[in-house]
């Protein structure tokens, strides 16, 4: 899989712009704030539907802006195909495949990506609903019906909550309805977790031997919230724990129980990285975890994803730099962004594009 072209109309800081990329490293460089990031950042949303850096469509517009478009040609599986997105901060996205109209969600699956930021440095130490998202955005890529499900049960999800807020001190409305859907959409997810962390457990220990010479091990382990022992993953256990809890829903005018509510830990042996590892220890931890991404898609669908390194060779010591790029080097098209063209000096065949050039 590689990105063949890219088109950007008032997206960012590009009124228009557009490039024609070979299928290994692309080096975009150049100071900071001449747009470097926003050209990983249209590759992304061509993948998802919207922006790892923001929520807002509106921010994605060049300033004065009413719309901004992307297209991307890209070659999957031998075929050539073709993204053109139309963005607008009022009306909804206007999304074509191939020329033909699609929904944001049949877009997830059709161009795979891999991204590398330097926030994704605290999937480790920062909140559960980072781990969640990773783990969320990388299943969903190989699995249509995953993002179908997930997407079911957070509607679900909200619609129970507003019924627990509606219906606070007043008479007890009746949840059994939304339970019932919670628990048979919820079991799928956890079901799907836990066997594509099984797989990813695979890959993501062979990768962290391989970068600390065989010395560590690394290990995901799955957190579900309230469970004592073995997994709650079954439709009726999860609705009869989602019936125990609803006097503290009630309460908290919330859903306390369920994948939304569940984690992933990072053991490099009985040591829980998050607490008690080192800053060298869990950045190994990440990378391990990028590559074993990059893996784990090839594996679900055939071929490797596209890796999109925004910034993040700077937050690497040489090692690390280097493991990375050894491993990605003429087997992975890559874009990376940088500041210093000296953290990438030693590779061959690889294309700089100025990005004060445009």
């Amino acid at each position: 899989m590689n990105i063949h072209s890219l088109e950007l109309v008032n997206f960012r800081n590009y009124t228009q712009a557009n490039w024609t990329f070979p299928p290994h490293i692309i080096v975009l460089y150049g100071p900071n704030g001449v747009g470097k990031s926003n050209i990983l950042e249209a590759l992304y949303v061509s993948t998802i539907g919207k922006s790892y850096r923001t929520n807002d469509t509106q921010d994605l517009l060049q300033f004065g802006a009413t719309e901004a478009g992307i297209i991307v040609e890209f070659i999957k599986q031998d075929t050539k195909q073709k993204i053109n997105l139309r963005l607008s901060g009022k009306e909804k996205k206007d999304i074509r495949l191939n020329g033909n109209r699609i929904l944001q969600k049949e877009l997830m699956g059709t161009l795979n990506t891999v991204i590398f930021s330097p926030e994704d440095l605290q999937l480790i130490k920062g909140s559960p609903s980072l781990r969640r998202r990773f783990l969320d955005i990388e299943i969903s890529q190989t699995s249509a019906l995953y993002y179908q499900q997930l997407r079911m049960y957070n509607k679900i999800l909200q619609q129970r909550n507003k019924v627990l807020k509606d219906s606070y001190g007043k008479r007890k409305v009746s949840l059994a309805e939304w339970d019932y859907q919670l628990a048979e959409t919820g079991s799928f997810i956890i079901k799907k977790r836990l066997d594509s962390l099984r797989k990813i457990n695979l890959l993501l220990d062979l990768m962290n031997r391989r970068l600390t010479g065989g010395k560590e091990n690394l290990k995901l382990t799955y957190d579900q919230h309230q469970s004592e022992g073995s997994y709650i993953v079954e439709p009726e256990a999860l609705y009869n724990q989602l019936q125990a809890n609803l006097p503290v829903d009630r309460q908290r005018m919330s859903t306390s129980f369920g994948p939304h509510r569940d984690d992933l830990g990072f053991f490099s042996g009985p040591i829980d990285l998050k607490r008690f590892g080192s800053q060298g220890q869990q950045r190994t931890a990440i990378l391990s975890l990028k590559l074993s991404e990059l893996e784990y898609i090839k594996s679900e669908v055939g071929e490797y994803p596209i890796l999109l390194l925004d910034d993040v060779l700077s937050e690497l010591d040489k090692e690390r730099r280097q493991n990375l790029l050894q491993f990605i080097h003429k087997r992975i098209q890559t874009f990376i962004t940088t500041t210093d063209l000296e953290e990438v000096q030693h590779l061959t065949d690889v294309a700089l594009v100025n990005c004060e050039r445009r």
